[in-house]
């Protein structure tokens, strides 16, 4: 059965999301434009939008950048939507009465919310720690997870922050207001940082940690 646009696209997305990468990612990988595939690319002007496909030299490269053959590439596109990635939430201190946990230890189905994962989208990247200044937080090596598209970072929060020359930190928001920004460690051998507003690319907060 032949691709349609939007099966098409699909499984570009999907491809991406098992690389553990991004669409912009992907493209980069096989040599292209960082947004070929960008969803804004996906349909040109006119009303209604008319769709845009990827060129054939473009799938083409992906595919030898990735090892994947068009067949599997095809089966990409009729796989069936990914379930909701979720996990059981409890409070710790109601985690302490009987009837949450089963013999082996698991949750029970009863009494639990819900807490959701983070879903793969273009503005969802992983960074690695290098140094201790977080530690024992965080320590060397563990990997944190940040959303750029989560942009309300606030007093007390545990954020990556980008400086207007390079420099990325991992840092808590100590202090904050409209003219600078006071990021601190947690551990005490390294003093508290204050940066200019002007001097910070972006802040994101950190959502998840994977040690």
């Amino acid at each position: 059965m032949p691709l349609s646009h939007a099966k098409l696209w699909k499984a570009l997305d999907e491809l991406a999301r098992r690389e553990s990468t991004s669409p912009s990612g992907l493209a980069r990988r096989a040599g292209l434009d960082a947004t070929s595939f960008n969803p804004s690319k996906r349909f040109g002007p006119g009303e209604p939008p008319r769709p845009r496909w990827p060129s054939t030299e473009s799938l083409t490269r992906v595919l030898e950048a990735t090892g994947l053959s068009l067949g599997a590439f095809a089966a990409l596109a009729d796989e069936g939507p990914r379930e909701a990635r979720s996990i059981p939430l409890l409070g710790l201190a109601k985690a302490g009465a009987d009837g949450f946990f089963d013999d082996a230890g698991l949750p029970l189905a009863e009494g639990w919310d819900q807490t959701d994962l983070p879903a793969h989208k273009d503005s969802l990247f992983s960074l690695t720690i290098d140094g201790d200044s977080m530690a024992p937080l965080y320590r060397p090596g563990d990997r944190v997870i940040v959303d750029l598209e989560a942009a309300d970072v606030r007093r007390g929060d545990r954020a990556v922050v980008r400086t207007a020359h390079g420099e990325t930190l991992a840092k808590e928001i100590a202090a904050m207001n409209a003219r600078d920004v006071t990021l601190s460690s947690i551990n005490p051998n390294y003093p508290p940082r204050v940066l200019p507003r002007h001097d910070i690319a972006w802040m994101a907060r950190i959502l998840w940690v994977s040690q």
